[in-house]
């Protein structure tokens, strides 16, 4: 039988009803850019969650599933993928949305497979060994996003430096989110606290969320919010450099996610009695708050700290060899 030719208001309508359940945070962002760019943001964020949901057996990021078949799972995701990216069409309009947005704008299959492999990783039952490793799995899962992103927003496959700062905003989202995730993982089997992190603090790995544990486990939490932080800064500066209702989305995007962080390291031992959110009356004082540092140089504290996340970096070898544009 012969796919139909999906039809691009049917696509950004269905991306838009996904982004609205699935990221809160990021779909009051996304309503400071302009309408090309949002409705292209929606698309990509359709097929993002979509991947997460398909590998994890689970429904907008919820309760994972039933684990058992994820190689399978995994091998879906890449055949719908590689055909969207094709120009075929899928039947499933998160992979349309991905074909639909990469004609529009540019994006690689290379730029795909990046974000697929972090997906692997985690159907692969994989958990960090080092800080190297943690930074890797999150260059995967968010970091490529971010790349995706920056190029959907208009900034060239070519402009190695913005890209690697539209990373570090991806990196910065998702070390805040697994600071923030700890006792869901734990629940579901999953630590992503590097196993080096653990050793060094004489914690035992499964038994981090222990109530005598939770005290130490705070300290390796804030240390993980401070590297968020300093991503958060490196990729302030590369916003600097998107035209001016994209800087303001995602100045507005930075803050908000970094009032996670921000939550969850003062939050201290008492971080995970239940889940640190943001506030819908934060969110908003975000956006005009975003509105006014669009028009101000990044602050020099801010600079300093990226600085130091640009040292710290040198390190990461294996983040550094895993980037598909460089």
């Amino acid at each position: 039988m012969t796919l139909a030719v999906p039809d691009r208001a049917a696509l950004v309508a269905a991306a838009r009803e996904t982004i609205r359940r699935g990221s809160k945070s990021f779909a009051a962002a996304s309503t400071l850019f302009d309408r090309v760019t949002r409705e292209r943001v929606w698309l990509l964020y359709a097929w993002c969650r979509a991947c997460d949901d398909i590998v994890d057996a689970q429904d907008m990021g919820g309760a994972l599933g039933d684990q058992s078949g994820a190689a399978e799972r995994l091998a879906l995701v890449r055949d719908l993928t590689a055909r969207a990216m094709a120009g075929e069409p899928t039947g499933n309009p998160a992979f349309d949305a991905l074909g639909l947005v990469a004609r529009e704008t540019g994006l690689t299959m290379a730029m795909a497979e990046a974000v697929i492999d972090g997906f692997a990783l985690d159907a692969a039952d994989w958990q960090p060994r080092t800080e190297a490793d943690l930074m890797r799995y999150c260059w995967h899962v968010a970091g490529a996003v971010g790349v995706m992103m920056a190029v959907v927003m208009g900034v060239s496959p070519d402009d190695d430096d913005t890209l690697d700062r539209a990373a570090d905003l991806g990196l910065a989202f998702q070390l805040a989110n697994i600071a923030r995730d700890l006792a869901e993982d734990d629940a579901a089997g999953r630590c992503y606290l590097p196993a080096e992190w653990l050793a060094e603090v004489d914690l035992p790995p499964g038994e981090q969320l222990k109530p005598q544990y939770r005290a130490t486990l705070a300290i390796l939490a804030q240390r993980m919010c401070a590297m968020a932080q300093a991503h958060e800064c490196s990729a302030r500066i590369g916003a600097g450099r998107l035209q001016p209702r994209q800087r303001w989305a995602i100045l507005a995007a930075a803050g908000i996610y970094g009032d996670i962080a921000r939550k969850v390291a003062a939050r201290g031992d008492r971080a995970w009695h239940s889940r640190t959110v943001v506030s819908g009356k934060a969110k908003l004082a975000w956006i005009f708050r975003a509105g006014w540092q669009a028009l101000r140089p990044v602050p020099p504290t801010c600079r300093e700290r990226a600085l130091a996340r640009r040292h710290s970096r040198q390190s990461l070898i294996a983040l550094a060899q895993a980037r598909p544009w460089g």
